[in-house]
């Protein structure tokens, strides 16, 4: 009973943040769009509201509707941005530095990590999320974490660039690598459902990305980052499956 009571004290407090424009250059309305008959927002609030690492959840839009579909969904940080930080044009960092000193204003603290939830990856759990931060808090090694995905079948060895016409490997090598997949380097990429790093670090860095990154592997089920309509009807299609 101590050693829990102990860990109690010592849990690092941790923002989590849903940047969730109003706009969308691909699909209008992205956010708030029904997917499964929810908001697509809806999920990524749900997952980090079940967290038992995270201490408080905070929306920033620049959208009244996106704010207050939110507030409908029990989030009560509530951050209403400028125009100027919801540009196409503007990096994730400025709106959720914006978003996390507001929050620490009107709270009242200091948080000592913060956790960037874009509402674009729907099937990102609170399992998902857990883990992740589990890990880095435990860690004496990362100052953050970035989930990322096998590319599997995407694998640079197999892709080509052209130029002047013609068609080169990327890798600039001569020959043709025609190894099956299996044989390949493991090789991952960004799949956009969490970014978590050290308060200290993504203020002196601006970034939300540390020097010395954690990966979080999850599975290709989990990783559906919507960004156009196809993404949007293979996540409908997953629903309704189930799978």
């Amino acid at each position: 009973m101590k050693s829990k009571a102990k860990f109690k004290k010592n849990k690092p407090k941790i923002l989590g943040i849903i940047p969730a424009r109003g706009g969308s250059t691909r699909i209008k309305n992205k956010n708030v769009k029904l997917l499964n008959n929810k908001p697509l927002i809806y999920y990524t609030i749900k997952e980090s509201l079940n967290s038992k690492y995270i201490s408080d959840v905070c929306v920033t839009s620049d959208s009244k509707t996106i704010l207050d579909i939110s507030k409908k969904y029990g989030i009560i940080n509530l951050v209403k941005r400028n125009k100027y930080l919801s540009s196409n044009f503007i990096p994730s960092y400025p709106a959720v530095l914006h978003a996390l000193l507001k929050i620490e204003k009107n709270n009242k603290t200091r948080y000592d990590y913060i956790l960037m939830l874009q509402p674009t990856s729907p099937f990102r759990t609170s399992f998902d999320i857990d883990k992740c931060l589990s890990k880095l808090i435990s860690s004496k090694n990362f100052d953050s974490a970035v989930s990322v995905v096998d590319v599997e079948g995407h694998h640079p060895e197999r892709m080509k660039k052209i130029k002047n016409g013609k068609l080169l490997n990327y890798n600039n090598k001569k020959e043709e690598n025609m190894l099956p997949r299996q044989k390949l380097e493991k090789i991952y990429i960004r799949n956009g459902a969490i970014y978590a790093i050290k308060r200290k670090e993504f203020v002196d860095l601006k970034s939300l990305v540390g020097l010395n990154v954690m990966p979080y592997v999850m599975p290709k089920s989990n990783s559906i980052n919507i960004d156009d309509e196809i993404d949007f009807e293979l996540a409908k299609i997953k629903f309704k499956l189930n799978l």
